[in-house]
C-alpha cells in the first residue's frame, strides 16, 4: 500500500512528465474560487437583494442554473467552446466524459495561431501543463456564472419552467459561440481581440442577453417595480464578498498557469474593484447626499467587470484609471441615462445587469484597447507585439478590434436570445401568472425564505382555550414591542 501511494507522487502514470503540479493545483483552486462565486455567492446575493417574497425563487434560479450547466458542459458544450473547429465561430459538439480524453494533457486544438493567416506558426496551440479534466472544470464554472449573472435581469417574474428550458438552450447557442470565437481559437481569437478573462464572453453577453430576455419576459408586477427593497443587506454583503474574493480565481486562473501574468491579473483586479467602489460611493454622496451599501456593491461589480478583459495586460496605473471609469460611467448610465431613456424605462432589468455587466464590460474592452501594454501582452496573447492605442503604432488597430469584438457579442446575443425566448414561449409562458406574482415564493414553490413569528403561521385551534389565550397574548406583546 505504501509503495502504491508513493508511486502516485513520482513520475508515474498518475504524474506524467508534462504535468506541472503547481499549475494544476492553481487551476483547480481558481476554478473552485469561481464556483464559489456562484454557489453560494450569487445564490446568497440574489436571495438577499430581492424583496422577501422572491428570496427563494431568486436563489433557486441561480442554484438550478449552476447544476444544469454542468451536465450540458460535459455532454456537449465544452468541445463546442474549446474543441475542434466546426465553423469560424463554433466548435464541434462532443462529450468530455471519456477518461482517455480527461486524463490526457489539456489542449485547445483550434488555437494554433499563424502569421497573418499563412502557414508559418506565430503561436503554437494552447496546451497547459495539466489534464483536460482541470480545463473542463475551470471553464465550466465560467459558463455557469455567465447564465447566473444573466438571471439577475429576470428576477421576480420569470416562470421557473421557462428558466429550466432557457439555461441549456442559451449555453448551447449563445455562450459556446462567444467562448469559441474569442478564447477557443475562433475568428476573433485569430484576429487578436483581447478578452483576458471574460469581459466580452461573460459580462457583455450576460448583460445584453439579460436585458433582451427581460424584454420578452415582461416586467414584474407594478407593486414590485415601484418598491423592491432587499430583504437582508448583511447577507447581501456576504454574497458580494464571495463574488469579490472569488474574482481572484476568475482573473488569476486565465493564463492557464501559475505564472507572473497571473499575479499581475490578481493585483490589478483588486486595485480596480476598490477604486471603482470608492468612486461610485463618492458620486452617491455628491448627488444623493448619502452613501449606499447597494451602490457600493454595484461599484465593486462594475470595477471587477471592467478590469476583466485586460486584467493581465494592463499596468497598475491603468487599473486605477479603469476603476475611475467603471465607477463613474456605469453610474451615469444607471442613474441618469436610464431614467431619461424611455426604452430602458420600458424594459424591467431587475438588478440593472445591463449597466453593471454590459456597459462595464464594453468599457473594459475598449479600455483594454487603449491601455494594453506590449510586454504584458506578449506574456498572454497569441498575436505577438499587440498593445493599446496609448502606446502608439498598431495600438489604434487594437482599439478597433476591441470595438468590433464587442459589436459581434452584442449582435449575436440580441438575436439568439430573442429566438430562444420566442421558441420557449411556444411551449410554456415566459412569465409567472399575475395572481402568483402577487404572492411570490409561496405560490411558485410552496416555500418561504424566513419563518418569522406570525408570518404565514396559523393558530393551532386544537390546543386548549387557555393555551390559545396565552399564545394570542404573546403575539400581541411581540407586535407591541415591534
Amino acid at each position: 500500500m505504501a509503495s502504491a501511494v508513493a508511486a502516485a507522487y513520482q513520475n508515474s502514470s498518475s504524474s506524467p512528465e508534462w504535468l506541472n503540479k503547481g499549475d494544476n493545483a492553481w487551476q483547480m483552486t481558481s476554478a473552485t474560487l469561481v464556483g464559489l462565486q456562484s454557489m453560494p455567492g450569487l445564490v446568497i446575493l440574489y436571495g438577499s437583494i430581492v424583496k422577501k417574497k422572491w428570496a427563494i425563487n431568486s436563489a433557486f434560479m441561480a442554484l438550478y442554473a449552476f447544476a444544469a450547466v454542468w451536465l450540458c458542459w460535459v455532454t456537449w458544450a465544452y468541445n463546442m467552446s474549446f474543441g475542434d473547429k466546426l465553423l469560424p465561430f463554433w466548435g464541434k459538439a462532443r462529450p468530455a466524459l471519456d477518461q482517455k480524453f480527461l486524463i490526457a494533457q489539456s489542449t485547445l486544438p483550434a488555437s494554433t495561431h499563424y502569421y497573418r493567416g499563412g502557414q508559418a506558426v506565430e503561436t503554437p496551440m494552447v496546451a497547459p501543463f495539466y489534464p483536460a479534466a482541470s480545463m473542463v472544470y475551470f471553464q465550466c464554472v465560467f459558463a455557469a456564472i455567465t447564465v447566473i449573472l444573466l438571471a439577475g435581469s429576470l428576477l421576480g417574474r420569470m416562470s421557473f419552467l421557462a428558466w429550466m428550458a432557457f439555461v441549456p438552450l442559451w449555453i448551447t447557442f449563445s455562450y459556446t459561440i462567444g467562448a469559441f470565437s474569442i478564447w477557443g481559437g475562433g475568428f476573433l481569437f485569430q484576429w487578436g481581440v483581447i478578452d483576458y478573462s471574460g469581459g466580452y464572453v461573460i459580462h457583455v453577453s450576460s448583460g445584453i442577453a439579460g436585458i433582451t430576455a427581460a424584454y420578452w419576459v415582461g416586467p414584474r408586477s407594478q407593486a414590485d417595480r415601484e418598491r423592491f427593497p432587499p430583504n437582508n443587506v448583511l447577507l447581501l454583503l456576504a454574497g458580494a464578498g464571495l463574488l469579490w474574493m472569488g474574482w481572484t480565481g476568475f482573473n488569476g486562473g486565465d493564463p492557464y498557469s501559475a505564472n507572473i501574468d497571473s499575479s499581475m491579473a490578481v493585483l490589478n483586479t483588486h486595485v480596480c474593484a476598490a477604486t471603482s467602489l470608492l468612486m461610485w460611493t463618492v458620486l452617491d454622496v455628491i448627488v444623493f447626499g448619502k452613501p449606499s451599501v447597494i451602490g457600493a456593491i454595484q461599484g465593486m461589480i462594475t470595477g471587477l467587470v471592467c478590469i476583466t478583459p485586460g486584467a493581465g495586460v494592463v499596468q497598475g496605473w491603468a487599473a486605477i484609471v479603469m476603476g475611475v471609469l467603471s465607477g463613474s460611467v456605469p453610474w451615469f448610465t444607471m442613474n441618469v441615462i436610464h431614467r431619461h431613456w424611455s426604452l430602458l424605462q420600458a424594459i424591467d432589468d431587475t438588478l440593472g445587469v445591463f449597466h453593471t455587466h454590459a456597459v462595464a464590460g464594453v468599457l473594459g474592452g475598449i479600455s483594454t484597447g487603449l491601455f494594453a501594454e506590449q510586454t504584458l501582452c506578449n506574456l498572454f496573447l497569441p498575436v505577438t507585439n499587440s498593445h493599446g492605442a496609448v502606446y502608439g503604432g498598431v495600438g489604434g488597430s487594437q482599439l478597433g478590434k476591441q470595438i468590433a469584438g464587442a459589436l459581434f457579442i452584442i449582435g449575436w446575443n440580441v438575436v439568439v436570445t430573442s429566438i430562444i425566448c420566442l421558441v420557449i414561449k411556444l411551449v410554456v409562458p415566459l412569465r409567472i401568472p399575475d395572481d402568483q406574482l402577487l404572492i411570490g415564493d409561496d405560490a411558485v414553490h410552496g416555500e418561504e425564505a424566513y419563518a418569522l413569528w406570525g408570518d404565514g403561521e396559523k393558530l393551532d385551534t386544537t390546543r386548549s382555550g387557555e393555551d390559545n389565550t396565552e399564545h394570542s397574548a404573546f403575539a400581541v406583546g411581540v407586535t407591541q414591542n415591534v
